[in-house]
């Protein structure tokens, strides 16, 4: 029998009404003869409460109890989800992470999973059980529960697909699949068929909000067959949505797929850091044990025998950027941090980049064309990214894709 992963977010399981409407969905799928996993977020809105909660009582709070707080929301939904099932005539069971168990790290807030023990679960599915289970969360070393971070329950969906050797992952959202860009922001933007996981990895790690990154890097590295798809759509329509696939099933492939943006991004400039050996290190090994994740970094000569750093971060990273490079200043020897909330990072993302030349002088040409400054520059093998003032975020966006043919006919 097909084994398949069904995860739902939370706006699919905003309310009781949606909840009764997934339940449907997964009675098909178990009335079509396959077995059943469901992976599910809190409901809409319940994280960012239980957050709030969080930090009003404590700006520092415990991690742990963070953790303990945050979990109950996709508790909540597997119970009602299970209840919703079985008063519709399919067996199911609800499944906390650590009933699993689905072990993790130590990192309470972003914990990283580690092994997931299912041989229950499975024997549970064979027997026709359809088995709810609680996305985000998972068991710590310490026995706590401990959360993935934001995002995590796409991740805790492949990972399961992964560890019971699941025919597909089905990821069910607000949108119907991966298109090349948001198309709220650019109406002509088209969904994709098919998206190779590196070209997917890299748009989720520069601003697609489709997929949660770790969960792409995930399904590349174990081959899960992954497929983006709205939970709102036409339930036998089989060619909906977006697979990830290896880049080898796809026979014409784009020169550029896509084309992301991501406004939660800061800059920081660090003037006048002494020339030597090992500044680098000196600089980003106290944000690297802070757990803050660099991204686009560009070193200049500044004034005799010192450099200038830019570096961007997430904007939810700055202030605690800024305490530990003042509390670092001495060490480093800059002589003024400078910090820029208002920039926007733009992205364009293609396997076929690396057998084009020219791509990043399409994008340096057209956002010339429309007076956008470019403040810092990236690229890898299939991306190039560039960082701009955040006012032109949606005509750069719209810009691009035009330029690079992407615009629906």
């Amino acid at each position: 029998m097909p084994r398949i992963v069904m995860k739902f977010g939370g706006t699919s399981v905003a309310d009781l009404d949606r909840i009764r409407h997934v339940a449907a969905r997964v009675k098909r799928q178990v009335d079509a003869g396959d077995q059943v996993a469901v992976v599910v977020s809190a409901m809409a809105g319940a994280t960012n409460q239980l957050v709030a909660w969080c930090q009003a009582l404590s700006p520092l709070h415990d991690a742990r109890e963070y953790d303990a707080v945050l979990a109950t929301g996709e508790q909540v939904t597997t119970g009602l989800l299970a209840i919703a099932l079985q008063a519709i005539g399919v067996e199911a069971r609800s499944w906390a992470g650590w009933q699993i168990p689905l072990r993790t790290d130590d990192s309470h807030g972003a914990a990283r999973i580690l092994a997931i023990e299912a041989a229950d679960l499975v024997s549970r599915m064979q027997s026709g059980q359809v088995a709810v289970v609680a996305g985000f969360q998972g068991l710590a070393p310490d026995n706590r529960i401990a959360t993935l971070g934001r995002g995590g329950s796409d991740t805790s969906a492949v990972a399961l697909a992964a560890a019971i050797a699941a025919d597909r992952c089905d990821i069910y959202t607000d949108v119907d699949g991966v298109y090349t860009t948001d198309p709220r922001m650019v109406p002509r933007a088209r969904r994709l068929e098919k998206i190779a996981y590196e070209e997917m990895l890299e748009l989720a790690s520069v601003g697609a909000k489709v997929l949660q990154t770790r969960s792409v890097e995930l399904a590349m590295k174990s081959r899960v067959r992954v497929r983006v798809l709205s939970s709102f759509g036409d339930p036998d329509n089989n060619s909906q949505g977006t697979l990830l696939v290896d880049e080898d099933e796809i026979v014409e492939k784009e020169i550029v797929t896509g084309i992301a943006y991501s406004r939660d991004e800061a800059k920081v400039t660090l003037r006048h850091v002494p020339d030597r050996p090992g500044i680098a290190t000196a600089v980003f090994g106290p944000l690297s044990a802070a757990h803050v994740n660099v991204d686009m970094i560009v070193q200049n000569i500044s004034a005799e025998g010192t450099t200038d750093m830019t570096f961007t971060i997430g904007r939810a990273d700055l202030p605690r950027v800024i305490d530990c490079l003042e509390r670092e200043r001495d060490k480093i020897g800059f002589s003024t941090l400078l910090t820029d909330r208002d920039v926007a990072k733009i992205s364009v993302v293609g396997v076929g980049m690396r057998s084009h030349a020219g791509i990043a002088n399409t994008m340096f040409r057209t956002l010339a064309e429309k007076s956008i400054n470019i403040q810092v520059i990236s690229t890898s093998e299939i991306k190039v990214s560039v960082l701009i003032a955040q006012d032109y975020t949606e005509l750069a966006v719209r810009a691009l894709h035009t330029a690079y043919g992407l615009d629906a006919a």
